[in-house]
Formats: structure tokens, C-alpha cells, sequence
């Protein structure tokens, strides 16, 4: 039997289908939320003034999930995928849809450390 798993992001602004997770920093803490191509605009538009005043600096050599510069991924050490592993076990043990690869939602990681 297939199985097929569907990972559908939520808007965190309004509650409705999200295209895509958008990443921004502010006084050096990096945030992620999941917006509607709608949202995203307005997030843009309402930061546009701010970015073509300031000055780039480039990305974070490492943000807080362990990657280096966009795109090149730094390998897992065996512990935090055996972390990992567990936490999808527990997550679909718990009703949780969490994909087999890829980032595991940070509700879930939560959910999961609140368990312990």
C-alpha cells in the first residue's frame, strides 16, 4: 500500500494556505514565518524603506539549525539524527504529520521537549 504524506503550511498572520516560509533578522535574532504570497508582499513592501536605507551585510554564517550559508548544509552529526528519528517516532505515535525527511516543524520539536 502507497502512502502519501502532504505538508500544507498555514499563513501565521491570518490562518490560511501559506506558500512559503520566509526567513528575516532583527537585532541579530533570525526568525522564520510561514506567509500567503499576499503576506509576503505586504511583509516586503512594509520593510522596503528600511532595506533600501540600510547596508548589506550578507547572511549569518550559521543560523540556528546548524546549516552554513543558504544552501550548503552541514552534515548531521549521528546524535541529532538519532534526535531526529525519535522525534518522529513520538510525533507519529502522537498524531503528529511529520514527513520522513526534511525540517521538522519547530511546533512539533516543541511539543516533543515539553514530553521529556
Amino acid at each position: 500500500m502507497a502512502k502519501q504524506i502532504v505538508t500544507v503550511l498555514t499563513d501565521d498572520l491570518d490562518g490560511g494556505e501559506a506558500d512559503r516560509t520566509v526567513e528575516f533578522a532583527l537585532d541579530g535574532v533570525n526568525y522564520t514565518i510561514d506567509l500567503s504570497d499576499r503576506n509576503t508582499g505586504k511583509l516586503r513592501k512594509a520593510l522596503e524603506p528600511y532595506i533600501t536605507a540600510g547596508t548589506r551585510v550578507g547572511r549569518s554564517q550559521i543560523d540556528n539549525r546548524g546549516r552554513g550559508r543558504r544552501g550548503a548544509l552541514v552534515p548531521a552529526s549521528r546524535s541529532s539524527r538519532e534526535q531526529n528519528q525519535a522525534i518522529r517516532e513520538w510525533a507519529s505515535k502522537n498524531g503528529y504529520d511529520v514527513s520522513d525527511r526534511g525540517r521538522i516543524p519547530t511546533s512539533v520539536v516543541d511539543a516533543f521537549n515539553s514530553q521529556r
